[in-house]
């Protein structure tokens, strides 16, 4: 970039808006970006940052901004933790706010929207890492504080400094709270010095008190004594002390180096966020301004609808029309003092620039701009007394270094050309110039006030007059600018509204040539004929509306005639629709409760069965307890044992074929005995013992006893877990019901249902189950270790 165009960048005033944007970012590097930026001079850059902005502003209006209020540098940080050094607290807090902000982020970034814009990318390639910011924000409450959770070593030891304070303090207060040491104590107070724990003795009592003398008063009256009976535990908390910071620093140590471990993720993380805070600042500045992004051509061509400066107020700010390169190359605008002309050709130049920023910017819809590799102009007063340079002088410095770098992708903007000398000299210099930059390929917009370049733009080729507006009966500009209407000085209609006599007026168009005479009557004519074309346009442009609005009238009544006969004709296709869909509705209510009917009648059958099947299984034992507890008295003598009976032996009780098995043989000569899930007490002859040979027969042919079976139905029905995985919903509810009522019976407090994860249907359907059960007292999900939402945990009343 020139020197001549970082100059003209800031006389059209380019910094002042960056300045605005800057207000607009968070982060200080994003601030500091915003102000650095230059235009683009590359089409598809430009496209691509008017892309992002635009993203940026439909984001803010769908979500709002992300928070980029943890954006701060962490480069210089993260290469002294890379080089083995230990970052502070401030530092590390630093960082974590950075990652938090990085998480934000990605968390206010919705992968899933359907319109994909030009700034995904950068969320995208955000990492994060929220292990190590929690770890850091739960170790580092603030910059002053290391938390007892940083670690289980830290906690241990602030817990024994804690203790030995306690212990401190609990002597000293004895010693103030004794009378024998009233008298020679100052005061009965605690306090510190060189961080041990003194109190306050009088100089004449310093013997009575044993102990370490840590300070004297300023007056000498007073000394700070440590009791020999606190040294210890002072001693113990000062090593305390040294420990904690050493595991302070232990604990930083490891942040910083986990820090510098991903030290590339968190920089890339900065780089973005400050990025992403630019962009969205730009699309902040948009909403402010109440801007729009304007098409970006290629030919040079420009075309602005209702633009407005965008440091003016916007309330009084008057819009404007410009347009430049299409028909014509060249602008001449032309009009009194303070009506405009320079607001006009700043606009131009301020607006161009900013769609070279990526900026939107404050026109209607419809604007065009293309992208220029120079914007030069000269505008102003740049009378230099330093340089020893007048206004025309100064003017003819800046022309000169525009001449030599203007081509065909520049825009150049002259200010009151060739003003400042003879006007006869000036305006043909003016002229000239013009002309030599057209032939460079430039496309200018310049001011004047002469007439001579009024007449030069009237017949000549590809260049054009404007005008700025003057309502001479307020004698106050309108700030219109007219394309193809040159201005007219106004000089001697303002001088007669202000008073001027008539006679001065008279003498004073007396000394101006015929020519000129003409010149500004053909002016006058044709500010006229503009005025009467401007209210016939617009009594035009009232008729078309009103025409559009009859067009528009005609064409709904149109429509709705034609919605009330397709309503006419699809009203009886609705209602015979509706009686058929009605009737379908009853059917499947009818079907509904038949399979309704079905069910309960199998659950009832179902029911039955398992409660007859209950209540053989019930007389079954009690019979064989009868059996058990009864001495048959035609029963035949027991016969004694061939060897003496030990625990592991299988007996027979008479009465009861059911064998048993010894579990132990008591001191008395009593039995323990063991049969299925009864246990009991028998006399050696009580029972008859079964012999090896007999033990073996019963092995290779079992026998199911009565209590045999009773103690497997018991152990089967009462199971603690049921897996129903794989299951249909109506299969799965009479297996549930089954093993509820078991683990009922069974005398069972909790039972674990396994059903699987699933769909949730399977899960849904036991839900229900257990809700109508009036066995089931309460009944959960597991919790991790469990199965979690794969099993249902069940209590029993």
């Amino acid at each position: 970039m020139s020197d001549l165009f970082d100059k003209s960048i800031r006389t059209l005033e380019l910094p002042r808006v960056l300045e605005l944007l800057s207000e607009q970012a968070v982060s200080a590097e994003a601030r500091q970006r915003a102000l650095r930026l230059r235009p683009e001079t590359e089409v598809e850059e430009v496209l691509r940052l008017l892309d992002q902005t635009d993203a940026a502003r439909n984001l803010i209006g769908l979500r709002g901004s992300p928070s980029f209020s943890g954006v701060k540098p962490v480069a210089e940080a993260l290469d002294r933790a890379d080089r083995g050094g230990a970052l502070n607290t401030r530092e590390l807090l630093t960082i974590a706010d950075l990652l938090t902000a990085a998480r934000r982020a990605k968390e206010y970034f919705n992968d899933e929207a359907a319109e994909k814009t030009a700034i995904d990318h950068l969320f995208l390639s955000l990492h994060g890492n929220r292990f190590l910011e929690e770890k850091i924000k739960r170790a580092i409450p603030d910059e002053d504080t290391i938390a007892d959770a940083a670690s289980t070593e830290l906690a241990d030891i602030r817990r024994h400094m804690r203790a030995a304070q306690a212990k401190s303090r609990q002597i000293l207060q004895k010693i103030i709270s004794s009378p024998s040491y009233g008298k020679i104590l100052q005061e009965t107070i605690i306090t510190q010095r060189d961080g041990r724990f003194v109190v306050p003795v009088k100089a004449e009592h310093k013997g009575d008190l044993p102990g370490l003398v840590h300070d004297i008063s300023s007056t000498g009256a007073t000394l700070f004594v440590e009791p020999m009976g606190v040294v210890q535990a002072n001693n113990e908390y000062i090593e305390l002390q040294a420990k904690e910071q050493k595991e302070i620093d232990r604990i930083l140590a490891e942040f910083s180096a986990e820090a510098a471990a991903h030290r590339e993720d968190i920089q890339w993380d900065y780089d973005t966020l400050v990025h992403l805070d630019l962009i969205f600042a730009r699309g902040q500045l948009s909403y402010k301004m109440n801007a729009v992004r304007p098409e970006v051509r290629r030919d040079g061509a420009i075309h602005l609808r209702k633009a407005r400066h965008p440091l003016l107020d916007p309330k009084t700010a008057v819009p404007i029309d410009i347009e430049l390169g299409d028909t014509f190359d060249t602008l001449v605008i032309t009009g009194p003092n303070t009506g405009g002309k320079t607001v006009t050709l700043k606009t131009l130049g301020l607006l161009t620039l900013m769609t070279q920023c990526g900026l939107h910017i404050p026109a209607a819809d419809r604007s065009a701009v293309s992208v220029y590799e120079r914007v030069l102009a000269d505008i102003g007063d740049e009378q230099s007394i330093e340089q020893s340079l007048s206004t025309f002088s100064a003017h003819m410095v800046n022309i000169v270094e525009i001449l030599k770098e203007a081509d065909r992708h520049s825009l150049v903007l002259f200010d009151e050309l060739g003003a400042g000398t003879d006007p006869v000299e000036g305006a043909a210099l003016a002229i000239a110039v013009i002309q030599h930059v057209r032939r460079l390929g430039a496309k200018v917009a310049a001011t004047t006030h002469y007439a001579e370049l009024k007449t030069f733009a009237m017949t000549t080729a590809g260049v054009e007059n404007a005008s700025c507006e003057f309502d001479v009966e307020t004698l106050a500009p309108t700030y219109r600018l007219l394309i193809g209407i040159p201005g007219k000085s106004n000089a001697f209609a303002i001088s007669r509204r202000l008073g001027l006599p008539e006679d001065v007026i008279a003498a004073a168009q007396e000394q101006m040539s015929g020519e000129s005479v003409r010149f500004e009557d053909i002016l006058t004519q044709l500010e006229e004929k503009r005025q009467a074309l401007e209210k016939r346009e617009q009594e035009a442009d009232r008729l078309l509306r009103q025409r559009e609005e009859d067009a528009r009238r005609a064409r709904e009544f149109r429509e709705q005639m034609e919605r009330a006969k397709e309503n006419a004709r699809s009203r009886g296709e609705a209602e015979a629709k509706r009686i058929l869909r009605d009737a379908r509705t009853a059917a499947d209510q009818v079907f509904q409760e038949l399979s309704e009917m079905r069910k309960a009648q199998a659950k009832a059958e179902r029911m039955l069965n398992e409660n007859e099947a209950r209540a053989a299984l019930r007389r079954t034992l009690n019979e064989a307890e009868e059996a058990v507890s009864r001495r048959d008295a035609r029963q035949e003598p027991i016969p004694k044992p061939s060897r003496p009976i030990r625990a592991g032996d299988l007996v027979e009780i008479p009465g009861v074929k059911t064998p048993a098995e010894v579990v132990s043989v008591g001191k008395d000569g009593t039995l323990q005995l063991k049969a299925g899930i009864l246990k009991m007490k028998a006399k050696v002859d009580e029972v008859r013992l079964i012999e090896d040979d007999e033990r073996a027969a019963r092995k290779k042919t079992p026998s199911v006893t009565i209590r045999q079976n009773a103690d497997r139905a018991l152990r089967a029905s009462a199971a603690r877990e049921l897996d129903i995985r794989g299951m249909e919903t109506l299969e799965a509810e009479s297996v549930v019901e089954n093993f509820i009522s078991a683990a009922v019976m069974g005398k069972l407090e909790t039972v674990t249902i396994i059903h699987g994860k699933g769909t949730g249907a399977l899960r849904k359907a036991v839900h229900d189950i257990l809700r109508r059960n009036k066995a089931v007292k309460s009944f959960r999900l597991g919790v991790y270790g469990e199965g979690e939402s794969g099993v249902t945990v069940v209590t029993l009343k």
